[in-house]
């Protein structure tokens, strides 16, 4: 899909069908390569149309959102065409008293969060990017924030979920309803599919009532041991919270506002050797009445150090939800490993982080929700010199080589150049050969993110 001909031929039949105006030429570069033709179709028939050229073409389709995750996985082996949902950004659908609402693929999180706020309700979902990340976006990544420990992920409250396949018919899983049992779970198949079998085109969820208060404690602990130890007091003791996050002494650099001129590529933290690491945190966010609040501050004890509520506590929340994005912003040459574990297996993964990073010079940096088991951990250079390729796959080798047996870690962000040695997705599944089933059900030419994903 290099020569001129075929793309002006490729952009003027797309152009026929969303308009001229909404037909261009990206300058992003994803993973690695930049697709030639972009288009952003304001419809599912739009969408399907679309889809229909590149399966009869077999051009190579890369679905996107508002692209805030779109350097997430693989290198691909070919992109042709750039799918943009972001003008399928209305809400199509909101009962306040039935406690559902249906939205467009390309409306932002932090709108439709805005939507039900009038109305006292929320979706517990706190993934990072909320401002500008889209719903079919954050679906297909199934990407999720700290509300994760007591709320779950998208998995969790999407009812129905509407989508394009890759040779132009639509369809659509669940429903409107909460107790629609109908049909196959279509849902949890396209969620965290990362755009692979389908074009995600709309979604339905559950709402909830909006918490009227909430606090959070900070408390310190001196070691990831007592850390840990704490974190499972808390989980058996009678409170139930919100959020319940794991921060390493090197993350907490991470947790604050970034300073005014940030050099990516030569900015590089503060040596535990030259300074000396604060202490290890366990960050707990309750919500419930003044007296509810007041038990769980006296159940915490002694170790906490700090107390954060309405607009402090907010953005520090933010703080936390943004940490691998600030990391990223500050270190070009950062590396990002999101870990799943069991709360049993976190100890482990802490230490091969701890034994992986200096040697292959990194410094370790954690943030993570101890009662899913879900980690995120840097890599961040340790001077301003890039590492070479192969120290970043070494360093993840022998990382994964050390985790506890069912842990998964997947390499979310670090340098293009690295990602040639090794396997972003970590170990293969035992259910490859059914994925690949499915996937080819869906997508028999693999037009649909070829490349990206682990089949």
């Amino acid at each position: 899909m290099s020569a001129a001909p075929a793309i002006g031929t490729l952009q003027q039949e797309l152009a026929a069908i969303v308009g001229a105006a909404h037909v261009g030429t990206p300058s992003v570069e994803i993973n690695g390569v930049t697709p030639p033709v972009s288009v952003e179709p304001a419809s599912e028939d739009e969408i399907a149309a679309v889809l229909r050229v590149a399966h009869q073409r077999e051009l190579v389709v890369v679905p996107a959102g508002a692209m805030t995750q779109i350097q997430t996985g693989g290198i691909y082996e070919r992109a042709d065409l750039l799918l943009q949902t972001t003008r399928l950004n209305d809400i199509r659908h909101y009962d306040p008293g039935d406690l559902t609402i249906g939205v467009g693929a390309g409306l932002r999180l932090g709108e439709m969060q805005r939507a039900l706020a009038e109305h006292q309700q929320w979706i517990p979902y706190d993934p990072p990017n909320i401002e500008s990340a889209t719903i079919g976006g954050l679906l297909a990544t199934s990407a999720a924030g700290p509300l994760k420990a007591s709320a779950g992920g998208p998995r969790d409250f999407c009812i129905g979920i509407q989508f394009v396949l890759a040779e132009g018919q639509k369809g659509k899983g669940g429903g409107r309803v909460v107790k629609n049992v109908a049909g196959y779970d279509m849902m949890k198949l396209m969620i965290g599919s990362y755009g692979s079998l389908a074009v995600i085109t709309g979604a339905n969820f559950k709402v909830f009532p909006r918490p009227r208060q909430t606090r959070t404690y900070v408390c310190s602990l001196a070691s990831s041991a007592e850390a840990l130890s704490f974190a499972n007091t808390v989980l058996r003791s009678p409170m139930w919270p919100m959020c319940l996050e794991l921060v390493s002494p090197g993350a907490q650099e991470y947790l604050c506002d970034a300073p005014a001129a940030v050099d990516p590529d030569h900015y590089v933290p503060d040596h535990p050797a030259v300074k000396p690491a604060s202490q290890w945190q366990v960050v707990v966010r309750m919500a419930g009445s003044d007296n509810i609040l007041a038990r769980c501050r006296r159940e915490l004890g002694a170790a906490v150090t700090r107390e954060l509520e309405g607009a402090a506590e907010e953005q520090f929340w933010g703080w936390v939800r943004q940490f691998e994005y600030s990391l990223l912003q500050r270190h070009r040459n950062a590396m990002v490993v999101q870990v799943n574990t069991s709360i049993q297996g976190e100890a482990a993964v802490l230490q091969a982080l701890e034994k992986a990073a200096p040697d292959f010079n990194f410094i370790a940096a954690a943030v993570g929700r101890v009662p899913t088991g879900n980690l995120i951990l840097g890599f961040l250079p340790l001077s301003v010199d890039p590492p070479s390729a192969m120290q970043y796959a070494n360093c993840v080798s022998q990382f994964r080589g050390l985790l506890p047996a069912g842990s998964s870690a997947m390499v979310a962000h670090c340098p293009k150049e690295a990602k040639a040695h090794f396997d972003v997705w970590g170990t293969t599944p035992t259910d490859l050969q059914l994925m690949k089933a499915v996937k080819h059900a869906l997508d028999p030419k693999n037009i649909l993110n070829r490349g990206k994903f682990i089949v």
